[in-house]
């Protein structure tokens, strides 16, 4: 019927509150998680960039420190070759030779004596001593690279025990003016150089520095592990690119212990290259404390703002439903459960509006109990009442459209409307419910109704209470027809509907 279409669009601004408020909180707190989920992104990002920048900085630092005592190391190998190349040499005494060729020679603690070796690989003169006991290094590769390769340079071999020590040696060819081999000078950093070097550092416990040869050799590494020092390790894709390109970064597993590391390098065109390397959740250890402690924050807040929204929109039902509860009383006979006079002026004055707007036809039903009174009288306001509810009912059932309103206009009078009706359509419907009321009563002298019909299309200049004042009309003029009958008014031919 009308009036429950009616009563759902009074409760749809309360449901629409509800919904609002819900829809609303949804999206505040989407729109604070994704501020949040931002910051952190950029915090991460940050700590990222940190991480990058602190890394470059120490691998610069570390390959400047090995690169600078390397050029110095290789300025004193190659003030012997030339010495030793100068015809002179030959013809002065052991002393004066130990000046002219290692006067200017580097000397530090962890910087191994140099050596010189002949062509036979027959060690001929040692900077720390002026008679160096018998020894032949033929059988080593620096030997056998110098004397195969003329155009080596400066040849840094693999980690080896050298005079004692764990060293890696450094040497190059001395050549004859007629281009013969002549022999080697040799040099060797120890491994306390490096873990001096490594030492004066502060790293993470899980910080890497890897020093390699430009093969992939692990020349040296913190935390030091000699069962990995000379292992080569080019094939893995992350220290091919480092060998490769000339500085960069990349993340990648390590083939130590399985740990994700940021690895950075500076600079792979200098004989020794430093790989630093810090573990990821290192970087972000203290990121993810404090996305920890954000993001329970931010789920304390969600789950407050979600449980106040959800009471909230609880008590709007709740209200909602009061609020239906009592329009519908406030709106509805309480005898016959049909929308009351109240609502059926409400009702009446809505729809003739919309018709006027929509051009389209309205059709009002006056419909009167026969003999009412005297029943009333001779039966009991009981019996009376039973009838109404009756009428009440056979009118509810032949009434069923959304847009029909159907009200007990007073006393034993009923309305209905029907918009969108002409009187041909209006008049079908008013049979209906005369038959079914004339069919329902069972008592001996029985109970019918009278019903008056009025349909027009509705103008501007006129009003509603037209249509009203016909249909009464046509209700009377059923009375004096005789009663159970349907009567259609006579309206001017200017609004009446065929």
């Amino acid at each position: 019927m009308a009036f429950g279409r009616r009563s759902g669009e009074v409760n749809q601004p309360w449901r629409l509150s509800a919904k609002l408020l819900i829809i609303s909180s949804v999206v505040t707190v989407i729109g604070f998680s994704t501020i949040c989920a931002g910051v952190l992104l950029d915090m991460r990002r940050g700590e990222e960039a940190l991480a990058h920048q602190t890394l470059e900085n120490l691998a610069a630092t570390i390959d400047s420190d090995i690169s600078r005592n390397l050029e110095l190391y290789d300025l004193s190998l190659r003030a012997v070759v030339s010495g030793m190349v100068m015809p002179e040499i030959q013809d002065v005494s052991k002393p004066i030779r130990q000046l002219i060729l290692f006067d200017h020679a580097a000397t530090a603690r962890d910087f191994g004596a140099l050596q010189v070796f002949d062509a036979e690989g027959r060690l001929t003169i040692d900077a720390s001593t002026l008679n160096p006991a018998p020894e032949n290094r033929s059988d080593e590769d620096y030997f056998k690279v110098h004397r195969d390769q003329p155009d080596t340079g400066l040849y840094i071999s693999r980690p080896m025990l050298h005079r004692g020590a764990y060293a890696v040696v450094l040497s190059r060819r001395i050549t004859g003016a007629d281009g013969r081999f002549l022999g080697v000078v040799v040099g060797s950093i120890r491994f306390s150089y490096f873990h001096d070097l490594f030492g004066r550092l502060s790293l993470g416990p899980a910080d890497t520095i890897t020093v390699l040869r430009r093969d992939g050799t692990i020349i040296m590494r913190t935390p030091f592990d000699l069962d990995l020092i000379g292992k080569n390790i080019s094939y893995v894709p992350g220290v091919k690119r480092t060998l490769s390109e000339p500085s960069g970064w990349y993340s990648g597993k390590s083939v130590v212990d399985g740990k994700q590391r940021l690895y950075i390098w500076r600079d792979s065109s200098h004989p020794l290259v430093v790989l630093v390397g810090k573990p990821w959740s290192s970087i972000f250890d203290l990121w993810r404390t404090e996305a920890i402690r954000i993001g329970t924050t931010m789920m304390a807040l969600v789950a407050f703002v979600l449980a106040a929204t959800l009471f909230l929109a609880r008590e709007i039902g709740r209200r909602a439903k009061a609020e239906d509860r009592l329009e519908e009383m406030a709106t509805t006979d309480a005898l016959t459960g049909l929308k009351n006079r109240r609502k059926f002026d409400s009702m009446i004055d809505i729809e003739w509006r919309r018709a006027i707007r929509q051009k389209a036809p309205i059709a009002l039903l006056m419909i009167d109990a026969d003999h009412f009174k005297a029943y009333n009288d001779a039966f009991g306001h009981q019996a009376g009442d039973q009838v109404l509810v009756g009428v009440a009912i056979c009118i509810s059932d032949s009434v069923r459209r959304a847009g029909d309103c159907a009200a007990r206009y007073g006393g034993e009078e009923f309305a209905v409307l029907l918009p969108g009706l002409s009187s041909t359509e209006a008049l079908a419907v008013a049979e209906t419910i005369r038959l079914k009321v004339e069919l329902w009563s069972d008592q001996p002298q029985g109970t019918t109704v009278s019903i008056g019909i009025a349909s027009l299309r509705p103008a501007a200049t006129i009003d509603w209470s037209e249509l009203l004042s016909a249909a009464d009309k046509a209700l009377y003029a059923a009375k004096a027809q005789g009663r159970n009958r349907s009567v259609v008014a006579s309206i001017p031919k200017l609004t009446l509907v065929a």
